[in-house]
């Protein structure tokens, strides 16, 4: 197992730039990258707990159930490249199907947590001994930028869970032509892609009942109290999602309960806050079919086939590389 840490940088310096300009604009941001810390990724887990939150369940029911038939649709690959792999419990469906069609594989994790990447490779190589890991600590398009020799093989790339819907729709259409790039003409990604669907429901998977992914929006505002010596009132805040038909995206809001002032003592900014003045925390695309095929054309994809779970929610998408 080799991880090349690509991803060191002064991450306390980027946090403290990114919120004050972010709460610094009109209207309000935050950004969803610093969602995830520690406790924040144990919140996300929770979160694909919940009754409402479908989607990591709908894509791990695809690739369970359709793992041999992806892998079959790759030929003398060899090679599995993952974007943001996290804890890699869901490409462990794939990788299986690799080990047992082909006896060997390639898997190049990337993610920018450099623990996320020990703990899951080790775990990996507990269950695959004979599997060869080639890890990077860094971002997409670091990682992407390192992936100069890809072998003479067709090389699989998986960019799972509904990451693409986190992109603008221009970002989403800049980042695969990134891709695309680093690939080969037969090579192949693999992408997830939450589909279009029932306001009601789209909207409660952002929003539940349990208030779950409330505590997971709000612990931003907690991590900026604590890194950045703010006093944010964690309780002074309701989460708001709306589906924006015309858009196509759910938007995702900390609406202020009260009209607030915010001391962040770190930076040296006050800040006010309006009752009912929105703070916008993400924005996630969703996708028909249609779009998914205009997609990859326009980034020089073919778009091969596309997998449903049973209640054609999610969409496990993919691409040959033209």
């Amino acid at each position: 197992m080799i991880i090349h840490d690509l991803a060191q940088r002064n991450g306390h310096a980027e946090f403290a730039n990114d919120i004050r300009n972010g709460l610094s604009s009109n209207p309000k941001r935050l950004f969803p990258k610093y969602l995830y810390d520690e406790l924040g990724s144990r919140l996300f887990a929770a979160i694909c707990e919940v009754d409402e939150y479908y989607l990591t369940r709908a894509e791990d029911e695809i690739l369970k159930v359709h793992a041999d038939e992806i892998v079959n649709s790759v030929a003398n690959c060899h090679t599995l490249i993952e974007l943001g792999s996290g804890s890699a419990e869901k490409t462990r469906h794939l990788i299986e199907a690799f080990m047992s069609d082909r006896g060997e594989l390639l898997f190049i994790p990337v993610d920018i947590s450099l623990t996320a990447l020990s703990e899951s490779s080790h775990t990996l190589l507990g269950s695959y001994p004979n599997l060869r890991i080639d890890a990077y600590a860094a971002d997409y398009y670091q990682a992407l930028d390192a992936l100069t020799d890809l072998g003479p093989d067709p090389v699989l790339v998986l960019f799972l869970g509904s990451n693409i819907g986190n992109f603008e729709r221009d970002e989403a259409r800049d980042f695969l032509r990134a891709i695309h790039r680093v690939l080969r003409p037969n090579d192949y990604l693999l992408m997830g892609a939450d589909l279009k669907k029932d306001r009601g429901i789209l909207e409660a998977a952002y929003n539940d009942a349990l208030g779950v992914t409330r505590a997971f929006i709000v612990n931003e505002l907690e991590r900026i109290n604590r890194e950045l010596d703010a006093n944010f009132d964690l309780w002074a805040f309701g989460l708001r999602s709306f589906y924006n038909d015309s858009l196509g995206r759910v938007e995702v809001y900390l609406e202020s309960l009260r009209p607030q002032s915010v001391n962040i003592g770190e930076l040296g900014l006050n800040i006010e806050v309006s009752a009912g003045e929105r703070i916008h925390v993400e924005n996630a695309y969703k996708y028909d079919l249609v779009d998914l095929k205009s997609l990859g054309e326009q980034t020089g994809f073919e778009l091969e086939h596309t997998w449903l779970d049973r209640k054609k929610r999610f969409s496990s998408n993919l691409f040959r590389a033209q």
